[in-house]
């Protein structure tokens, strides 16, 4: 069962060390710099900053370690509700065992590499799944960007794989609901910067029901369900767009009872749209 609470304060600690971690490589390694300094003269070049260089990648460099935890997140919750069919992370029992050998496997093939390429190798193979690719993919999230030490992704593997002194895993993510939710509030909580720059703050669950009660039941009575489409131009990590679908998902249900569930879903799907600033947000 998920533990937010602790699991916001793990991460948030965790985030202090890994930024740390990314400065050190960017001031050290001209290697790891210069892509950094490349985006940054994209985006001076194009007005959308004004800041200098340290300034400007201390905040990416703190995007950067969130799309790390992040992507950890993501894969534990993954692994451990069953959707990802091998756990290579952690999880709990014969789950656990199952990332550790999957990991020792990795370094048989591959005995040079480290915990990093691991990592890398985890999201890869993540990304290549159904839903995935705009969380923990190429090109999609901020965790590519920069690398952290072997070190720090030694400590982080740790951090998703510790137990309690009673042997119990600190951080269980399994839920038989599958509810995202915390992810987005996750995301908000553990990233000043992106609660200041793009004002990410999640709407109450009551203040979203209020109002697409007032907006999405009224426009399905006047357009009917399969003409009916929502839109939500500053979405955020979406919240207001898992609401929609539920109500979607639902009224499909009543309406085709007997039709296949994927079908019903992807209705459902097709139904609710979003844009934001923040990719990475949007992803989530």
């Amino acid at each position: 069962m998920i533990d937010s609470a602790r699991l916001l304060s793990d991460l948030q600690g965790e985030l202090t060390t890994l930024v740390a971690d990314l400065r050190t490589r960017v001031d050290t390694e001209e290697a790891v710099r210069e892509p950094l300094e490349a985006e940054y003269a994209k985006a001076f070049d194009a007005g959308r900053t004004g800041r200098t260089f340290a300034e400007w990648s201390e905040e990416r460099l703190t995007q950067v370690a969130v799309g790390w935890l992040l992507g950890c997140v993501f894969v534990r919750f993954c692994e451990d509700n069953g959707l990802i069919d091998d756990a290579r992370i952690g999880g709990a029992g014969a789950r656990g065992v199952q990332a550790k050998a999957a990991q020792q496997d990795f370094f048989a093939t591959h005995p040079h590499l480290s915990d990093r390429d691991y990592l890398h190798d985890v999201f890869r193979r993540a990304a290549a799944l159904p839903g995935l690719g705009g969380v923990v993919g190429e090109g999609s999230s901020p965790l590519w960007l920069v690398d952290p030490s072997a070190d720090a992704c030694t400590r982080l593997v740790g951090r998703f794989r510790a137990v309690s002194d009673d042997g119990v895993l600190v951080h269980d993510f399994a839920d038989p609901s599958w509810s995202t939710r915390f992810l987005g509030d996750l995301y908000q909580d553990l990233s000043s910067f992106a609660r200041e720059t793009y004002a990410l703050l999640q709407t109450p669950d009551f203040v979203e029901e209020f109002i697409l009660d007032r907006t999405l039941d009224p426009a399905l009575e006047t357009f009917g369900l399969a003409a009916t489409k929502l839109i939500d131009p500053t979405c955020g990590s979406g919240h207001f767009l898992l609401g929609a679908f539920d109500r979607l998902w639902r009224r499909w249900q009543e309406a085709e009872p007997g039709t296949s569930v994927r079908v019903l879903v992807q209705r459902a799907l097709d139904g609710v749209w979003g844009v934001d600033l923040n990719p990475f947000a949007a992803a989530i």
